[in-house]
């Protein structure tokens, strides 16, 4: 299942966000709308960005109780997005719940649920999470889990991917963040491949932030990793 490139729009405002996405034209890639811009410019942004054409993967992580994250849920599908998540170490019970809230408003929303973010790795797992299993065991364990609370797939890093569409079948959903080019700098992440190694590693959708945000020219930026993705050869 091969998608494309989602560029993560992690700006402090609307204004910024905005500016960004007028550089594209005619283009309407697939952005991500994360916490930072979620909070800092409202609801509102996800319209106003959806009535331009683009869309929208909703980035907010939910984790809480179950009844807390139905009724979240049941808000957030009001907005119409493309994906949206949840935290998949909120027990499948709480997963089902955002399921359901999903289904019950009629959203055809790709529900997804997040394994491990890619900033944390395996010794950080272990030492501050006190996870004894492996990253690979972790992931696929609870991509085993969102499969059963009826989530569509999960948010992984690329390196997770082939164990998790073993563990769920080749029809789950692996959105991969933790993207860069071979010659830019791995950043806060810690699992880092390139677009063409998350293509060659089997990724639906590559999430990608700074390489394309801070770029000197993000639309080539854009182009550049949609190219590698798509052929999964290095430029």
């Amino acid at each position: 299942m091969k998608g494309e490139v989602i560029i993560a729009c992690d700006f402090p405002n609307r204004e910024k966000t905005l500016a960004f996405l007028d550089q594209f034209r005619d283009r309407k890639p697939f952005v991500k709308i994360g916490m930072e811009l979620f909070y800092g410019s409202g609801p509102q942004i996800v319209k106003e960005i959806k009535d331009r054409g683009h869309k929208i993967f909703l980035d907010l992580k939910l984790h809480d109780i179950p009844n807390t994250v139905y009724k979240a849920m049941s808000n957030l599908a009001e907005m119409d997005v493309d994906m949206i998540n949840v935290h998949a170490s909120g027990t499948i019970e709480m997963m089902a719940a955002a399921r359901r809230a999903l289904d019950e408003k009629g959203s055809k929303a790709v529900l997804l649920a997040v394994t491990q973010l890619t900033s944390t790795s395996e010794q950080m797992m272990h030492e501050q999470l006190w996870i004894d299993h492996t990253m690979e065991e972790t992931v696929r364990h609870y991509a085993r889990n969102a499969q059963i609370a009826g989530c569509d797939g999960v948010v992984c890093s690329p390196l997770e991917v082939r164990s998790v569409l073993e563990a769920c079948g080749e029809d789950f959903y692996t959105v991969t963040p933790g993207i860069r080019f071979a010659d830019d700098a791995k950043g806060d992440q810690k699992r880092v491949t390139t677009p063409a190694d998350a293509c060659r590693l089997g990724s639906s959708y590559i999430v990608v932030g700074r390489s394309i945000t801070a770029a000197a020219d993000p639309v080539e930026a854009y182009l550049r990793a949609s190219r590698e993705f798509e052929r999964g050869t290095e430029e």
